[in-house]
């Protein structure tokens, strides 16, 4: 199954009849989906239908859509409005004949006058449909497939680091054992130490100790971590996005193991803890890079 990146980057440059388009799709971290459009005015109606395409690849991440429009021939038309000649000709001889001057009307006095020429684009926004989602898919297939390769070098070292989690675990559910009868030989002989041969009642004492086993047992903690490293190379199999969910279990195994280093009292177990703990963050730095 793919794990993806949330960091990719997609282009394509295409060429019609009558225009050029260029379509760069740049993908980063982001805890949701977060969509930047920078796109020609022309292909602004298009907005939801790209944005429906990118979601279609990528769930979360923020992603800038550049997208250019280059008109290689133009669309644009003249149009004189000669009902507004006439009417600028009915005002400049009703001027001349106010004045009592003689009326000399050039061509760039009508040239010079609002609304007597319009630019008319006939350009219709459906006519670069096709170019521009024939474009887009390139530049979406582009940014997948990087997001893939990115994604599945991230899947290999988040392999590698629960790997290390787990030996660490293996460790100490192998010493759990000893460190309760380390914990009880210690009670027992600092009971010892301070009553000394004044006698005391055994039954009493050993229920005390029984209490305090409990309380610095790790058994708990080794099947609660058991449990979430399972979870956690199952999730790394999954084919949907679970980056918010590994983060989540990130935080559970970090509990689990910070309680076993504060009840433990070997060295060895505390070194495990120790590299569990390096291995974990690197984790959670991992996992902030995947959707």
């Amino acid at each position: 199954m793919d794990v993806k990146s949330m960091t990719g980057y997609g282009f394509c440059e295409s060429v019609g009849e009558k225009v050029q388009l260029a379509v760069e799709l740049k993908s980063y971290n982001n805890r949701f989906l977060d969509i930047n459009h920078n796109i020609a005015y022309a292909l602004a109606p298009f907005e939801i239908e790209i944005d429906k395409a990118l979601s279609a690849i990528a769930k979360r991440g923020h992603i800038d859509v550049n997208i250019r429009l280059k008109v290689l021939e133009s669309e644009m038309t003249v149009h004189v409005d000669e009902g507004a000649v006439r009417a600028y000709t009915a005002a400049f001889e009703k001027i001349a004949a106010s004045s009592a001057h003689p009326l000399e009307i050039t061509l760039a006095d009508y040239l010079s006058q609002e609304g007597v020429l319009a630019t008319v684009r006939s350009s219709d926004s459906e006519s670069y449909r096709t170019l521009l989602f024939d474009t887009l898919s390139v530049a979406l297939a582009q940014l997948d497939e990087s997001k893939k390769r990115e994604g599945a070098s991230t899947k290999a070292d988040l392999i590698r680091l629960g790997r290390i989690i787990e030996e660490g675990h293996g460790v100490i559910a192998a010493h759990a054992d000893e460190l309760e009868a380390l914990v009880k030989e210690q009670l027992v002989q600092r009971f010892d130490d301070l009553l000394g041969d004044k006698g005391w009642d055994e039954v009493r004492i050993l229920q005390e100790i029984g209490v305090l086993l409990v309380k610095y047992s790790i058994h708990e903690e080794i099947k609660r971590l058991a449990v979430h490293l399972k979870e956690y190379f199952k999730l790394l199999e999954s084919d949907e996005p679970v980056g918010k969910r590994l983060d989540f279990l990130c935080q559970e195994m970090n509990r689990e193991i910070n309680t076993i280093g504060s009840k433990s009292q070997m060295v060895e177990l505390n070194m495990q803890v120790v590299r569990m703990k390096d291995g974990l963050e690197n984790i959670r730095e991992q996992v902030r890079n995947i959707e």
